[in-house]
């Protein structure tokens, strides 16, 4: 959030009171053609598996079982949509974790096609905000995700999930350097927000630039 902006703390106050307000699970689509009606804007959720999503989720809407969290990598393989506000404003939706050494072949590809049309085919689609595990930085299958973006021009924002679980100076670091990733990839915001579920860091902020990208 910039200083400069003159409407940016009253932006903040309205992402708050909104993700404060009405959020409810709408549906599950394994394909696209379950999609919902392209009428609001989208904001999409990418990561690794166990990169900690399904716990931002649940901090970022202040609710505790919105999103499920699964012990098992790669087993949701489906783009699950939540509707915010009523009237309804924009939906968040959570796609299916990426990187994930144990799925099958067939669920890696299945993952793949659906992500790719979902990602080149939704005009709806404002921002997806890419999930960075803290304790490791970007891995090469991130790179592919970006890479993937990049190419299907969708604007997106690299986020790093359990802040809390390293030291300062090493979130430093990992900051530094997933800012100077972003920086090589033309449809990446250049602006890294670093996140912690547990302690509630940076979800005002996060929750700030989700309305902002709603609203561009």
């Amino acid at each position: 959030m910039s200083d400069t902006d003159p409407g940016a703390a009253d932006r903040e106050e309205r992402a708050r009171k909104l993700f404060a307000g009405p959020i409810a699970f709408l549906k599950s689509a394994p394909a696209l053609q379950h999609l919902p009606t392209p009428t609001v804007p989208e904001i999409a959720f990418a990561g690794r598996s166990n990169v900690g999503k399904s716990s931002l989720l649940n901090a970022l809407t202040n609710r505790n079982g919105l999103a499920r969290t699964s012990v098992t990598p790669g087993r949701t393989q489906e783009l699950n949509y939540f509707d915010v506000g009523n009237p309804l404003v924009f939906r968040l939706v959570d796609m299916p974790g990426y990187g994930f050494a144990k799925a099958p072949k067939d669920v890696v590809k299945k993952w793949r096609f659906l992500v790719n049309d979902y990602l080149r085919g939704r005009q709806v689609l404002k921002r997806t905000l890419v999930l960075i595990d803290s304790r490791h930085g970007i891995k090469e299958v991130d790179r592919e995700v970006l890479e993937m973006l990049d190419t299907a021009a969708v604007s997106y924002r690299l986020v790093l999930t359990k802040a809390d679980k390293v030291k300062a100076s090493a979130l430093a670091e990992v900051q530094a350097a997933t800012e100077a990733e972003a920086r090589k990839h033309p449809a990446a915001h250049p602006e890294v927000i670093a996140t912690s579920s547990e302690k509630s860091m940076g979800i005002a902020e996060l929750r700030t630039a989700v309305l902002e990208a709603v609203e561009s």
